[in-house]
C-alpha cells in the first residue's frame, strides 16, 4: 500500500494542476470504489474551486470553496494520470519506467476550466473518496485519532518518549499505529529502525534517550529521502504522471533477505522475519 512519501509525491505532482482550479466537469463511472461514493458527489464537486492540495498521513485533501473538502485514500493501486492542461506538460520528479494505466480500471475523471483532465484509476478499488465539510475534518472518521506526522513539528524525540512510555510491545508495531504516528507504513519504519540501529522487536519503552533520538531523526530522514526520489513504488503503484518512483533501488533493508548489511564496518546479513503478519526486514547484528 503506498505509504506516506508516495502519497506526498502524489501530491506534488497533481498540486500544480488542481489548486486554484475549477472543476467543470466530473465523471463517476461507478458508484462506488472500496466504499460508496457521498450521495450528490458529482453534484457536490461540479462548479467548486479547489482551494488548494494537503496531505494527512495517507491521505490527499483537497479543500473546496463549498465549505467541504474532498478526501482521497488511494489504497493499493489507486492513482492518478493527468492530461491537458498548461501546467501538466511537467512531472513531478525524474521516475523510471512508465506504466500505461488500463482504461477499463479508470473509475473517476475531474476536469478543469484550464482544460487539464485528471483520471483516477484503481485496478482494485481498495482506495475511496469522501466529502466531508472543512471545519469538522479533524473529528471525521478518517482522521480521528491520528498521531502527529512524523515530518510535523510536533514529531521529536520527546514525543516518542512520551507515546512509548511503559509500553512492552515491539517498537515496529507501535510505530504503525497510526495513532501514534499518522503515515508510516512497513517500509519506512524497516528502513528507519535500520538506520537507528534499532531492533525492531525491542519493547518501545525500552528505548533511551539517545536511542529515541536517533529513531525521531531516522524517520524524518528516511521519509524526506524517500519522498525527494519520488516514493517506493512496489509493484502496480504509480505516481501522479503515471510512471514509477525509484527510491526502491535505496532500501537498505527492505526487499533484501539474506544480502549483507549496508551499514558501513557491519558484517550482518539482513533477516526476514514476521510481526503481526508483517514481513520485517532488519541486522541482528548492527540492530540491538
Amino acid at each position: 500500500m503506498p505509504e506516506l512519501p508516495e502519497v506526498e509525491t502524489v501530491r506534488r505532482g497533481l498540486e500544480p494542476v488542481l489548486a486554484g482550479a475549477r472543476l467543470t466537469r466530473v465523471e463517476a463511472r461507478r458508484p462506488d470504489l472500496r466504499f460508496p461514493l457521498p450521495d450528490g458527489f458529482v453534484q457536490r464537486l461540479v462548479g467548486a474551486r479547489i482551494e488548494g492540495l494537503g496531505r494527512r498521513a495517507k491521505y490527499l485533501l483537497a479543500p473546496l470553496d463549498r465549505g467541504e473538502t474532498l478526501v482521497i485514500h488511494l489504497g493499493m493501486t489507486g492513482r492518478f494520470e493527468i492530461e491537458g492542461g498548461a501546467k501538466a506538460a511537467g512531472r513531478p520528479g525524474d521516475f523510471a519506467m512508465a506504466a500505461p494505466a488500463d482504461p477499463r480500471h479508470a473509475h473517476v475523471v475531474f476536469e478543469t476550466d484550464a482544460g487539464a483532465r485528471v483520471t483516477y484509476f484503481d485496478a482494485r478499488r481498495f482506495g475511496y473518496m469522501d466529502l466531508i465539510p472543512t471545519e469538522g475534518l479533524s473529528d471525521s472518521r478518517w482522521f480521528k485519532g491520528l498521531g502527529p506526522e512524523p515530518l510535523g513539528a510536533e514529531f521529536d524525540a520527546a514525543y516518542l518518549a512520551r507515546a512509548f512510555a511503559g509500553r512492552r510491545q515491539a517498537v515496529k508495531s507501535v510505530l504503525l499505529d497510526q495513532r501514534t504516528i499518522a503515515g508510516l507504513g512497513n517500509i519506512y519504519v524497516s528502513e528507519a529502525l535500520h538506520r537507528a540501529g534499532i531492533a525492531p522487536d525491542r519493547p518501545a519503552g525500552s528505548l533511551k534517550p539517545a536511542k529515541l533520538k536517533a529513531l525521531a531523526a531516522a524517520i524524518r530522514a528516511v521519509l524526506q529521502d524517500a519522498i525527494e526520489a519520488g516514493g517506493s513504488t512496489l509493484r502496480d503503484y504509480a505516481a501522479a504522471d503515471g510512471s514509477l518512483g525509484y527510491f526502491q533501488h535505496s532500501f537498505a533493508v527492505y526487499g533484501r533477505e539474506g544480502e549483507a548489511c549496508r551499514r558501513a564496518g557491519c558484517k550482518g546479513v539482513v533477516e526476514r522475519t514476521v510481526q503481526a503478519g508483517r514481513s520485517t526486514f532488519a541486522c541482528s547484528s548492527c540492530q540491538r
